[in-house]
């Protein structure tokens, strides 16, 4: 009697790389894809309906992203382990994705026999990491910042004033000021938009 195929949720909202890592990993005859969602908060619900092994994540989802994903899985669903596949290769991902339960964290471009193999490690309750990411997210170190200064970035993406960006944190204008200037002194940056980006460059929003 041969062992039953380990059962693969894919998680990505471009439906070309669903398409694609499907067909490459449906190759091989221990792996089979039994779900494949578009959006982070479907995760759960797909991965329990469809009784999935591995979840196979994207980083950038809309709803939530693969990471709270990951950590849904992880409080929701323990039985379904959870592997970061992503095009973002940001150091601070891959310890925000460990921390958050993910058991493993590949880029896009892993070739098709190593992401298979990376599946099955995950599967038998092993840690699967990109070895370059590995080292530069060692080299990077933990994010400086915050939960609320992370927020207060993540409003200041998109632009806006102090006041939009208080409205959309909840915070006072007072505090939205202090938290950028916060998070400007730790990252270097001179300007808020150069925060963001140093900010999500490393991977730490």
């Amino acid at each position: 009697m041969t062992d039953a195929p380990i059962r693969l949720l894919l998680a990505d909202d471009q439906s070309l790389v669903r398409g694609a890592l499907a067909a490459l990993l449906e190759m091989e005859d221990d792996l089979v894809v039994v779900a494949q969602v578009a959006r982070g908060d479907e995760v759960v619900g797909a991965a329990r309906s469809a009784r999935a092994d591995v979840a196979l994540l994207d980083v950038e989802m809309p709803g939530i992203d693969g990471i709270e994903a990951a950590a849904a899985l992880h409080r929701e669903l323990p039985s379904c382990r959870s592997l970061v596949v992503t095009t973002f290769g940001r150091p601070g991902y891959v310890r925000r994705a460990l921390d958050a339960g993910a058991s493993g964290f590949v880029v896009k471009d892993t070739p098709a026999e190593q992401l298979a193999d990376a599946v099955r490690r995950v599967h038998r309750g092993l840690r699967v990491i990109d070895p370059d990411l590995a080292v530069e997210s060692l080299v990077v170190g933990e994010s400086p910042l915050t939960d609320r200064e992370c927020d207060v970035l993540r409003a200041a993406r998109d632009g806006g004033t102090v006041a939009d960006l208080a409205a959309a944190t909840h915070l006072s204008e007072g505090t939205v000021r202090n938290y950028l200037s916060a998070a400007m002194g730790k990252t270097y940056a001179r300007t808020r938009a150069e925060a963001v980006r140093i900010a999500q460059d490393n991977g730490w929003l």
